[in-house]
This record gives C-alpha cells, sequence and structure tokens, in this order.
C-alpha cells in the first residue's frame, strides 16, 4: 500500500457529498473515481469534489467504478438495503470498503459481509465515524480510567423532521427507512462505547402506516448497573445532546453527534442538607484535530489500517458493528418493524 490511500465513492447522494468534503482534508487521501446509477451524476460529482488536476474518474455504473485499478478502497454510499450486494460487488474487483452505517438491515446480512471481506482478504469498516471521533475516543479511556468517577446513567437523543416523499430512502421501508437505522444507531452506539455492551434493551416506537419506526425509546441496562435512555426521531427536532451522570459529577456533551468538546463538572457537598454545588470544569477534548465534520478522522483511521495491512479496524471492530446490529434486531422486534424481503 502506498502512502496515498486512493478513494472511489460508490452513490452520489447527500452523505457521499458531506464525505467526499471532509475527504479533501485528509493528507494522503485522494478521492480518484466515482460511479453512479447515472453517468451524468457521477460527471457533476467528480467536477465538484475531485481535486485539481488529479483527473477523477466518472462512472454511469458500479461495475464500471469497481473495476478501476486505480482505486484502493471504496466508500459505499448507497441507501442500507443495498449495502450487502454493493460490498459484495467490492470485495470481488479485490477492493478494501468503508460502508455506511448501518452496515446491512440486519445481523445475518452484516455476518455475511464480514465473511466475505474475509473470503477477500479485504478490509472492511462500517463508517461508524463517532467511534473515531478524538473528542469520544478520549472520553471513553478516561472515563474507562476512573477519572470521572463511575458512570450511572447516560441519556442520548438524535432526530430531526423528515419532510419527504413516500418513495425517499428515509420513509420507504423498501430502502430500510426507520429512525432507528438512520438516527438511534448513534445514541446506542455511544452508550456501547461509553458504558459497554447492553445487558438488556426495552424499546417503544410510533410506526408509520406503512410500518416504520418514526419515533424510538430504548431503555437499556448496561455492566455495572448503568443505566441508558436513548431516543430517535424523524417526526421532531432534538436537543442532540448526551449527558453522563456519575457518582462524581455530569459529564455533557452540547452536540454528541457533532461533538467539540464534552465537559464534565464534579459535584462537591456545600453546606447543610442535601446540598451539593458544582465545582470547576474540566474539558475533555481529543488529542488530535477533529477533520471536517468528523468523517475525516474515520477517513484516517481506514488509511492508517491500510497501510498497517490491518482486514478491520480496532476503532470500529467487526465485533462492535455486529453486537450493536443485533440491539436493533432485538429492538425491531420490541416494536413490530420488519422490512420487505
Amino acid at each position: 500500500m502506498s502512502d496515498e490511500i486512493r478513494w472511489g465513492i460508490l452513490a452520489t447522494g447527500k452523505i457521499a457529498q458531506t464525505f467526499a468534503r471532509d475527504l479533501a482534508l485528509v493528507p494522503d487521501a485522494r478521492l480518484v473515481a466515482v460511479g453512479s446509477r447515472r453517468l451524468e451524476s457521477a460527471q457533476s460529482f467528480a467536477a465538484e469534489h475531485g481535486a485539481d488536476g488529479s483527473g477523477t474518474a466518472a462512472y454511469g455504473s458500479y461495475e464500471e467504478l469497481v473495476a478501476d485499478p486505480d482505486v484502493d478502497v471504496i466508500y459505499v454510499a448507497t441507501p442500507h438495503a443495498f449495502h450487502l450486494d454493493n460490498a459484495r460487488l467490492c470485495f470481488e474487483a479485490g477492493k478494501h470498503v468503508l460502508c455506511e452505517k448501518p452496515l446491512t438491515l440486519d445481523t445475518g446480512d452484516a455476518e455475511e459481509m464480514v465473511r466475505l471481506a474475509g473470503e477477500h482478504d479485504r478490509f472492511l469498516m462500517e463508517a461508524m465515524w463517532t467511534a473515531c471521533h478524538p473528542v469520544v475516543r478520549e472520553l471513553r479511556t478516561r472515563l474507562a480510567a476512573g477519572e470521572f468517577g463511575r458512570p450511572r446513567h447516560l441519556h442520548a437523543e438524535l432526530g430531526f423532521r423528515v419532510d419527504a416523499g413516500p418513495d425517499d430512502r428515509m420513509l420507504d421501508p423498501a430502502l430500510g427507512a426507520s429512525a432507528l437505522l438512520d438516527m438511534g444507531i448513534y445514541p446506542l452506539t455511544i452508550a456501547h462505547l461509553l458504558l459497554g455492551e447492553a445487558e438488556q434493551l426495552t424499546a417503544t416506537a410510533d410506526l408509520s402506516d406503512r410500518g416504520i419506526d418514526l419515533d424510538v425509546a430504548v431503555v437499556g441496562r448496561y455492566p455495572g448497573g448503568a443505566l441508558a435512555t436513548m431516543t430517535a426521531s424523524m417526526t421532531s427536532y432534538s436537543s442532540r445532546r448526551a449527558e453522563i451522570a456519575t457518582d462524581q459529577g455530569r459529564i455533557q456533551f452540547d452536540d454528541f453527534h457533532h461533538p467539540s468538546k464534552a465537559v464534565f463538572t464534579p459535584y462537591v457537598e456545600g453546606p447543610g442538607s442535601w446540598v451539593v454545588e458544582p465545582g470547576t470544569p474540566v474539558e475533555v477534548l481529543g488529542e488530535e484535530p477533529v477533520i471536517g465534520q468528523g468523517y475525516g478522522n474515520e477517513i484516517a483511521e481506514v488509511g492508517r489500517c491500510l497501510r498497517a495491512g490491518l482486514r478491520e479496524s480496532p476503532q470500529v471492530p467487526h465485533a462492535q458493528t455486529l453486537t450493536l446490529l443485533r440491539q436493533m434486531d432485538d429492538v425491531r422486534a420490541q416494536v413490530g418493524v420488519t422490512f420487505p424481503g
């Protein structure tokens, strides 16, 4: 693997646009090709996001993209329902894969994707950039070391109003529409990273007339008796906050989806009965800068792994991805959401 990691992007939707902007900020990473089902879309994307003089290729099919010999790794940015087939296409062409989250619609398909990566000896990582975020990684390390006390309760919420037609991927069951899969995966992930693997999850949801979860709330029990409450919504605007109550104080993210920092506020006993007062806040920052909106850090992690000859990332290991998919399978079963096929 050369010092420069040469990227291809499969699909040209909104998430691919954001990814490409962060990719341009990562040293020794370059967009060399993009593929779409429409050549015009690929050409427009390449013209907007290809580096000057890089000769970014534009292809009107995914098959042409994966056949490009100049591409080292492909970012799969299609709707969830197509991830397995798209990744299979990449692996069979000898390409490494970074696949948008969730990896697939269910655990069975994700296990098959991991198997295919092993069969073809290719790198595979879910694009869960939260696990690569410098602030989250630093907080995880310091919390595990006991620096901020024992975590007892976590709350995280993520939601925004989705105004789209019935055929949009956010609302179409055939494309894997789900507040849980699109937004809820983030609260579940932050709880997993900071508290450990859930021992029990209990969920409720409000479903659309087509049977997808528009709003979902999950209560979880985690190691050591820690509890978590997590919500996701496609009908309302959440605070996007995450907070952790410990036996020594509180940790707060102003926006855990795109954090710039976390703040721990210790609490100390004040004069009188049942009086506690906040102490001096402690800011938690990452040891490395946040690249762009944070996608750049996952891009850098892929590059680090490929240069080291790894086939999975220690920051986003396959076991973690599969664990979170099993949790979402469990939640979907509890609330009665199924996908066609």
